[in-house]
């Protein structure tokens, strides 16, 4: 019999070298499946049993967003700006399967911890490249994507340099005409970086020729001050005249109580923050 601490989903830990934190992946006892935590702090949640089911509300917005894009089943290629635990490149594999996917994560011992602990489904087809968002990105000229997913804000604390109208910019140009920028910003409860990333990503997209920024979130975020996520759209996707039935279908599938901003209700929820 295998030793417990080689079988899938078995508790381990991994010592970060770029930001000095412990990662862990642990059994979450409330929701089911594993979580991983970095410096004591949960950051993604993984079900080995059921990829799609996915327990943090702004990936599952996220999945929602790239459900209703797309037609279903066609495989997708997408570039993840930070790992994680690979949640959502799990959901994609499972419901969009021979899509071609790669994750750049500066925690170069991050991705071996996870994918050790937590095996990835068969087939997938994953490209892990270890460095900077922004460097690798930019190093990977003439690549297109479907989508980009950038999944690294957590509020004051997050990379200067990613958020920026100049990256945004940049990460543009590597979707194609019909793809799309999908950006998880986490804030405390004043959203001063979230206001100041709506404005950073307006100025990309006006700069871009695009119709503008979508928000994803929890309703009671637009009204209630208090900590959270949002999540921004930008890309050619969103001129598609099936943008208005795209939106239905986003604030039904929640998590609930949903609300779904197109450009201009995005700029007056946070004009004047």
């Amino acid at each position: 019999m295998a030793s417990p601490d080689f079988l899938p989903g078995a508790q381990r830990s991994a010592q970060l070298s770029y930001s000095d934190q412990s990662a862990w992946i642990l059994k979450d006892e409330i929701s089911g499946g594993w979580a991983l935590q970095i410096g004591g702090v949960e950051q993604s949640h993984v079900d080995l049993e059921d990829p799609t089911h996915i327990v943090h509300e702004y990936l599952r917005r996220m999945a929602n967003v790239l459900d209703e894009a797309w037609p279903r089943r066609k495989p997708l290629r997408i570039a993840h700006l930070g790992a994680g635990a690979l949640t959502l490149v799990r959901y994609v594999q499972a419901t969009r399967p021979g899509s071609q996917q790669v994750v750049i994560e500066i925690e170069r011992e991050l991705p071996t911890l996870v994918t050790t602990a937590l095996p990835l489904p068969e087939g997938t087809q994953l490209e892990v490249v270890i460095g900077d968002a922004r460097e690798e990105l930019a190093a990977m000229e003439g690549r297109r994507f479907d989508a980009i997913v950038l999944d690294v804000f957590s509020g004051e604390a997050s990379p200067a340099h990613l958020a920026t109208k100049d990256f945004y910019t940049e990460a543009l140009t590597h979707l194609e005409a019909d793809g799309m920028l999908l950006v998880n910003v986490g804030d405390d409860a004043g959203q001063r970086f979230l206001a100041a990333q709506v404005r950073e990503l307006e100025d990309a997209a006006a700069e871009a020729g695009l119709s503008g920024v979508w928000t994803l979130t929890h309703a009671s975020l637009l009204t209630t001050p208090a900590d959270g996520n949002m999540v921004l759209l930008v890309g050619g996707a969103l001129s598609s005249p099936e943008v208005a039935s795209w939106r239905a279908a986003w604030l039904q599938a929640g998590p609930h109580p949903a609300a779904v901003l197109d450009p201009t209700e995005t700029v007056e929820a946070f004009e004047g923050r």
